[in-house]
Protein backbone atom coordinates (compact mmCIF):
# COMPACT_ATOMS: atom_id res chain seq x y z
CA UNK A 1 0.00 0.00 0.00
CA UNK A 2 3.02 2.30 1.05
CA UNK A 3 4.91 1.75 -1.80
CA UNK A 4 1.34 2.38 -4.27
CA UNK A 5 1.08 6.07 -2.49
CA UNK A 6 5.28 6.78 -2.88
CA UNK A 7 4.28 5.42 -6.92
CA UNK A 8 1.36 7.94 -6.90
CA UNK A 9 3.29 10.78 -5.38
CA UNK A 10 6.16 10.62 -7.68
CA UNK A 11 4.09 10.01 -10.96
CA UNK A 12 1.87 13.40 -9.82
CA UNK A 13 5.02 15.16 -8.70
CA UNK A 14 6.94 14.44 -12.53
CA UNK A 15 3.43 15.29 -13.98
CA UNK A 16 3.66 18.70 -12.34
CA UNK A 17 7.22 19.13 -13.22
CA UNK A 18 7.06 18.23 -16.70
CA UNK A 19 3.99 21.01 -17.12
CA UNK A 20 6.36 23.47 -15.38
CA UNK A 21 8.76 22.84 -17.10
CA UNK A 22 7.47 23.03 -20.71
CA UNK A 23 5.94 26.17 -19.39
CA UNK A 24 9.73 27.49 -19.12
CA UNK A 25 11.20 29.75 -22.51
CA UNK A 26 14.79 28.75 -22.69
CA UNK A 27 17.30 31.06 -25.20
CA UNK A 28 20.17 30.18 -26.94
CA UNK A 29 22.99 32.78 -27.42
CA UNK A 30 26.95 32.10 -29.35
CA UNK A 31 28.47 34.63 -27.37
CA UNK A 32 31.54 34.06 -29.59
CA UNK A 33 29.82 34.97 -32.50
CA UNK A 34 28.32 38.35 -31.17
CA UNK A 35 31.15 39.18 -30.58
CA UNK A 36 33.07 38.87 -33.60
CA UNK A 37 30.41 40.29 -35.43
CA UNK A 38 29.11 42.76 -33.61
CA UNK A 39 29.93 46.29 -34.51
CA UNK A 40 31.94 47.12 -31.30
CA UNK A 41 33.75 43.86 -31.44
CA UNK A 42 34.50 44.36 -35.57
CA UNK A 43 35.65 47.38 -34.47
CA UNK A 44 38.17 46.80 -32.05
CA UNK A 45 39.46 43.71 -33.89
CA UNK A 46 40.00 45.87 -36.63
CA UNK A 47 42.36 47.76 -34.51
CA UNK A 48 44.69 44.56 -33.42
CA UNK A 49 44.65 43.48 -36.76
CA UNK A 50 46.25 46.43 -38.38
CA UNK A 51 48.81 46.36 -35.25
CA UNK A 52 49.06 42.23 -36.18
CA UNK A 53 49.50 43.62 -40.21
CA UNK A 54 52.13 45.96 -38.97
CA UNK A 55 54.39 43.53 -36.86
CA UNK A 56 54.10 40.59 -39.67
CA UNK A 57 55.72 43.27 -42.01
CA UNK A 58 58.18 43.77 -39.36
CA UNK A 59 58.97 40.11 -39.04
CA UNK A 60 58.76 39.67 -42.59
CA UNK A 61 61.74 41.87 -43.07
CA UNK A 62 63.12 40.11 -40.18
CA UNK A 63 62.79 36.18 -41.69
CA UNK A 64 64.00 37.72 -45.32
CA UNK A 65 67.47 39.51 -43.39
CA UNK A 66 67.37 36.22 -41.85
CA UNK A 67 67.51 34.10 -44.82
CA UNK A 68 70.16 35.70 -47.01
CA UNK A 69 72.07 36.32 -43.71
CA UNK A 70 71.86 32.62 -43.41
CA UNK A 71 72.69 32.09 -47.51
CA UNK A 72 75.81 34.81 -47.31
CA UNK A 73 77.08 32.30 -44.10
CA UNK A 74 76.00 28.78 -46.36
CA UNK A 75 78.51 30.37 -49.26
CA UNK A 76 81.97 31.98 -47.37
CA UNK A 77 81.79 28.64 -45.17
CA UNK A 78 84.57 26.97 -47.04
CA UNK A 79 86.18 30.63 -47.43
CA UNK A 80 86.45 31.76 -44.16
CA UNK A 81 88.64 30.91 -41.13
CA UNK A 82 87.28 28.64 -38.81
CA UNK A 83 87.14 31.27 -36.19
CA UNK A 84 85.72 33.96 -38.62
CA UNK A 85 82.81 31.49 -39.68
CA UNK A 86 82.08 31.00 -36.24
CA UNK A 87 82.03 34.65 -35.69
CA UNK A 88 79.38 35.48 -37.80
CA UNK A 89 77.71 32.07 -37.24
CA UNK A 90 77.29 33.77 -33.48
CA UNK A 91 75.91 36.80 -34.83
CA UNK A 92 73.43 35.10 -36.81
CA UNK A 93 72.41 32.76 -33.64
CA UNK A 94 72.33 36.24 -32.07
CA UNK A 95 70.07 37.48 -34.67
CA UNK A 96 67.95 34.40 -34.63
CA UNK A 97 67.33 34.38 -31.34
CA UNK A 98 66.37 38.21 -30.66
CA UNK A 99 64.02 37.00 -33.83
CA UNK A 100 62.41 34.51 -32.45
CA UNK A 101 62.01 36.57 -28.91
CA UNK A 102 60.26 39.21 -30.89
CA UNK A 103 57.86 36.70 -31.95
CA UNK A 104 56.82 35.18 -28.65
CA UNK A 105 56.56 38.92 -27.52
CA UNK A 106 54.28 39.51 -30.06
CA UNK A 107 51.73 36.33 -30.00
CA UNK A 108 51.77 37.24 -26.53
CA UNK A 109 50.63 40.77 -26.82
CA UNK A 110 48.27 39.87 -29.49
CA UNK A 111 46.63 37.56 -26.64
CA UNK A 112 47.07 40.33 -23.96
CA UNK A 113 45.36 42.89 -26.18
CA UNK A 114 42.44 40.14 -27.28
CA UNK A 115 41.83 39.26 -24.00
CA UNK A 116 41.48 42.92 -22.84
CA UNK A 117 38.67 43.39 -25.47
CA UNK A 118 36.77 40.24 -24.20
CA UNK A 119 36.93 41.53 -20.97
CA UNK A 120 35.58 44.62 -22.15
CA UNK A 121 32.69 43.57 -24.47
CA UNK A 122 31.57 40.12 -22.89
CA UNK A 123 29.86 41.43 -19.65
CA UNK A 124 27.57 43.84 -22.15
CA UNK A 125 27.15 41.11 -24.60
CA UNK A 126 25.90 39.33 -21.43
CA UNK A 127 23.75 42.12 -20.15
CA UNK A 128 22.09 42.51 -23.53
CA UNK A 129 20.88 38.87 -23.66
CA UNK A 130 19.79 39.45 -19.93
CA UNK A 131 17.83 42.45 -21.04
CA UNK A 132 16.56 40.57 -24.46
CA UNK A 133 15.34 37.40 -21.51
CA UNK A 134 13.88 39.43 -19.59
CA UNK A 135 11.83 41.54 -21.88
CA UNK A 136 10.97 38.70 -24.01
CA UNK A 137 10.10 36.46 -20.84
CA UNK A 138 12.78 33.57 -20.91
CA UNK A 139 13.30 31.60 -17.86
CA UNK A 140 16.97 30.85 -19.02
CA UNK A 141 19.49 31.85 -21.87
CA UNK A 142 22.55 29.38 -22.69
CA UNK A 143 25.99 30.20 -24.09
CA UNK A 144 26.41 27.78 -27.08
CA UNK A 145 29.45 29.65 -28.21
CA UNK A 146 31.46 25.89 -27.22
CA UNK A 147 33.70 24.22 -29.93
CA UNK A 148 31.50 21.28 -31.60
CA UNK A 149 31.63 18.47 -29.58
CA UNK A 150 33.04 19.80 -26.54
CA UNK A 151 30.22 21.57 -24.50
CA UNK A 152 27.52 19.97 -22.64
CA UNK A 153 24.67 21.21 -24.77
CA UNK A 154 24.14 18.81 -28.06
CA UNK A 155 20.84 20.28 -30.00
CA UNK A 156 18.96 23.63 -29.18
CA UNK A 157 16.43 24.65 -31.64
CA UNK A 158 17.45 27.44 -34.11
CA UNK A 159 13.79 28.87 -33.46
CA UNK A 160 15.18 30.14 -29.79
CA UNK A 161 18.80 31.35 -30.86
CA UNK A 162 19.17 34.85 -29.89
CA UNK A 163 22.76 35.43 -31.06
CA UNK A 164 21.14 37.63 -34.52
CA UNK A 165 18.44 39.62 -31.72
CA UNK A 166 21.56 40.31 -29.51
CA UNK A 167 24.09 41.06 -32.19
CA UNK A 168 21.37 43.89 -33.45
CA UNK A 169 20.76 44.84 -30.13
CA UNK A 170 24.00 45.01 -28.80
CA UNK A 171 24.62 47.10 -32.34
CA UNK A 172 22.40 49.62 -31.36
CA UNK A 173 23.46 49.88 -27.36
CA UNK A 174 27.10 50.45 -28.93
CA UNK A 175 26.11 53.08 -31.66
CA UNK A 176 24.42 55.08 -28.93
CA UNK A 177 27.19 55.15 -27.08
CA UNK A 178 29.39 57.22 -29.43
Amino acid sequence: MKKSVCLLVTVILLAFSASAAAADKIGFVDVKDVFFQSDAGKKELGVVKTEVEKKRAVLKEMENKLRTLRTELDKQRLVLTKEAYGKKELDYQGKFKDYKRLVEDSNEELGRKEQLIKQRLIPEIVKTAKTIGKKEGYSMILDISSGQYTGVLLYHSEANDLTKKVIEEYNKIYHSKK
